[in-house]
């Protein structure tokens, strides 16, 4: 059985390795971890911290970034659950938080483009884009039909962002576009904490970053 000086010595490694590999300090990580335990705990109070659920997760986004698209937030989710386990481990949630939070422009036009790409299959088609679009619009009122207009945008986009011109967006033309045009980053809907919402959460977890 592991002594609670080797579990103490693992721990701190790990927290380590969290913080070399993401954007936050070191008691930022730990806080992340401690957050993620919490969430993480069953009903009966006692937790597997290297699990949390779907719903947990979810209901994470609702309640600290005010999230209430189920599409947007299943996309999230499978970009944060990157072994595809169905679950957020504690370095998926660290890590998945990073870029969330605190990523790069780089960073940021990966995750956006893995969210938006539905099927996996390195491209965004005209088909997702579409089904993205009209569940982000679906609360505008549209005098005209919801769905030309929704096609008209989508032939916007093709325009400025299809560089290769073969209908789909690929990483290469997500990403040429976005470097160039950052505001564009959440063209097909709201995968990013808004500004207000950012803040809060770190203020939450705020301490020196030293």
């Amino acid at each position: 059985m592991e002594s609670l000086k080797a579990k103490a010595r693992n721990r701190s490694k790990f927290v380590a390795e969290l913080h070399r590999k993401s954007h936050f300090s070191i008691p930022e990580v730990e806080r992340l971890l401690k957050m993620h335990e919490k969430i993480s705990s069953d009903s009966h109070g006692k937790s597997d911290i290297t699990k949390m659920e779907r719903q947990r997760f979810t209901d994470v986004l609702y309640a600290e970034f005010r999230m209430t698209d189920d599409v947007l937030i299943d996309r999230i989710f499978r970009a944060f659950d990157v072994d595809a386990d169905s679950y957020i481990s504690a370095e998926e949630w660290v890590l998945g938080l990073s870029i969330f939070l605190r990523g790069s422009v780089e960073e940021q036009i990966k995750y956006t483009f893995k969210v938006y790409d539905q099927n996996a299959d390195g491209f965004i088609s005209r088909e997702e884009m579409f089904q993205f679009l009209k569940n982000s619009l679906v609360h505008i009122q549209i005098e005209e039909d919801p769905d030309e207009g929704i096609k008209d945008m989508i032939e916007i986009i093709l325009k400025k962002a299809d560089h290769d011109h073969d209908s789909k967006l690929s990483m290469k033309d997500f990403e040429e576009t976005l470097l160039d045009e950052t505001l564009m980053l959440e063209l097909l809907g709201p995968c990013l904490p808004s500004r207000e919402a950012k803040a809060r959460f770190l203020s939450s977890i705020a301490c020196d970053r030293k």
